[in-house]
């Protein structure tokens, strides 16, 4: 589970260049994938929302992939500059089969990006469209924060959980991107 938040940090929001990045292989991989966590969050949001830090988890991207579509998005990825990198939970045992992909961009300022992918493959998720991306549905992304996920504090999770349980939908509700009064 993740840490409280430092309220006085409210209001940070994440560079432009890792929303772009993201969305550059998300696009490529749309029609592959299974978006799960921050990135997920980010697409249940309103269009043109505010990239508050403490909203949604940018620091990498957690996807889902079917097993009949693994060796395409392995492909992709390869393309696209991602390789492998190898991790503690390699060697566990598990049905999802993790692994994990990264890039490494040079910016302008001669300073690095790392863009990190952690790619799960399951086959029986629900899941939902938004935004033109298929997400894991909320109810479900919700209880990965025991196990998946650790950023169980963030504006979107906490608001989504509160919105399910007075029945509202939260597929593009505002408060999915809203900094907390």
């Amino acid at each position: 589970m993740g840490a409280p938040h430092n309220r006085k940090r409210y209001g940070e929001v994440w560079p432009e260049f890792r929303i772009q990045h993201g969305l550059e292989i998300l696009e490529k991989l749309k029609d592959k994938v299974i978006i799960s966590g921050g990135w997920a969050w980010h697409f249940m949001s309103e269009i043109g929302h505010t990239e508050y830090k403490h909203a949604h988890d940018h620091k990498d991207i957690d996807v889902f992939v079917h097993k009949e579509n693994v060796a395409e998005v392995v492909m992709i990825l390869q393309q696209e500059g991602f390789q492998k990198v190898w991790t503690r939970y390699d060697h566990l045992p598990s049905e999802e089969n993790f692994r994990r992909y990264e890039r490494t961009i040079e910016l302008e300022n001669e300073k690095f990006h790392r863009i990190t992918i952690d790619f799960f493959e399951r086959n029986d998720l629900e899941t939902v469209k938004t935004n033109g991306f298929t997400v894991v549905k909320p109810e479900v992304l919700l209880s990965f924060y025991r196990n998946v996920h650790s950023s169980d504090k963030c504006w979107a999770v906490m608001a989504a959980k509160d919105l399910l349980k007075k029945g509202i939908n939260p597929l593009g509700h505002p408060k999915l991107s809203e900094m907390p009064k």
